[in-house]
């Protein structure tokens, strides 16, 4: 049953790459949980500006079509939810680090070691932090978990003042 949950989470994440890509949006999670005599439909979507509710709106309506033009969710009825990745979710991906630059992280290595900065440049192979003044550099393969932390009262920059 879990090899068949998982084809089909598979199968709806392709489907749904190119038309939310049109829509300047990546699928970021797809996830279907039974509830009942219904499933539940999460699909969480993100985007190099972010995800504003009119993206959301605009993401629920082209997933609902895709899918109302598919046969992938069966007969068995079920709620579609699409969100935001939210911040909570491990960077697991490049455009994860790029999409968060100048945000707080927490790094735990594959050696175990945890490392707080602040993201910098990015590439598709490493990061760079800024960690207590100098910088460092990860490559995305020594890297076990990387969570953005929330700061509620970090000061804005000088040209942040500014503008």
């Amino acid at each position: 049953m879990a090899a068949t949950a998982d084809a089909v989470r598979e199968q709806i994440e392709r489907e749904l790459e190119g038309p939310l890509r049109a829509l300047d949006l990546d699928v970021e999670a797809v996830e279907l949980t039974p509830a009942g005599k219904r499933r539940i439909l999460r699909v969480a979507v993100d985007g190099d500006n972010g995800v504003t509710l009119d993206d959301v709106a605009d993401a629920t309506k082209r997933v609902s079509e895709v899918l109302d033009g598919s046969d992938v969710m069966g007969e068995q009825p079920y709620t579609l939810e699409v969100t935001s990745r939210g911040v909570d979710r491990p960077l697991t991906l490049p455009r994860h680090w790029r999409r968060n630059a100048d945000r707080l992280v927490t790094v735990t290595l594959t050696g175990g070691e945890v490392v707080t900065g602040r993201i910098g440049a990015s590439d598709d192979s490493a990061v760079t932090l800024a960690v207590d003044g100098a910088t460092r550099e990860i490559a995305y393969d020594q890297v076990a978990k990387a969570l953005v932390q929330i700061e509620f009262n970090r000061k804005p920059d000088r040209q942040d003042e500014e503008d």
